[in-house]
């Protein structure tokens, strides 16, 4: 409630208690001025009391927001890492075509074994090749020719300086021949050469040697010739 309007009962009542025992008087300017003066002083004071006792409500300052900034965009500058590649390795294998293969019909032939071609003791021997008049070759009529064949000693003991030829078949031919006339161990080669007098007249004409030890026992593979004579 507010203070002036409880005190204003009060001052009325002083002032009614003021004029009841005491003979009618006029009220003065002054006197009015003076309680009008009183009655704001007491108005004052009980709004200052009022002021005093009344808590002065707390400034609550509430911040402004702060602005928040968005974060700097980054640049891509790192280049990509290249892609790798890792090679597939295909195996293929192929599948025979079955009909594409001949059959085998019928004996297969049986190898004849070279009678001429066995060793005799530690003694044996391989033809290399021809080195001249191949079989089949064309010469004249009474020409002298030297057939010479490339062989290897394939036996387990060195062929002797006094090994020489030894006749198999010459049926046409005037052959002749030396001793071999120097040491052959096994594994290495050597030439083993023959003189032949071709005959007087056309035909074809075939001879053949062998080696021999120095007891004449021959052995390894036969030395053959074929000439064919031209007049």
């Amino acid at each position: 409630m507010n203070p002036k309007i409880k005190f204003l009962p009060i001052l009325m009542t002083i002032l009614l208690s003021a004029c009841g025992g005491a003979p009618e008087q006029t009220i003065t300017e002054e006197e009015i001025m003076m309680t009008y003066s009183v009655g704001t002083m007491v108005s004052s004071f009980f709004e200052t009391q009022t002021a005093m006792v009344s808590p002065t409500p707390a400034v609550s300052d509430t911040p402004l927001p702060t602005n928040t900034f968005l974060p700097t965009p980054t640049l891509m500058n790192t280049p990509l890492p290249l892609a790798t590649w890792t090679p597939v390795v295909i195996y293929y294998s192929s599948t025979p075509n079955i009909a594409l293969i001949p059959s085998v019909t019928g004996t297969p032939p049986t190898a004849t074994p070279n009678t001429g071609a066995s060793g005799v003791g530690c003694n044996n021997l391989a033809v290399v090749r021809d080195v001249n008049y191949p079989s089949g070759t064309t010469v004249k009529a009474g020409e002298v020719i030297t057939k010479t064949w490339k062989v290897q000693n394939t036996g387990s003991c060195d062929w002797a300086y006094n090994y020489a030829l030894a006749t198999v078949s010459d049926e046409h031919f005037f052959s002749s021949w030396g001793k071999l006339g120097k040491n052959v161990p096994p594994g290495n080669w050597a030439e083993l050469s023959v003189v032949l007098e071709v005959p007087n007249h056309d035909g074809t004409f075939n001879a053949s040697w062998r080696l021999a030890d120095a007891g004449g026992a021959a052995f390894g593979a036969t030395l053959s010739v074929s000439i064919v004579v031209v007049e």
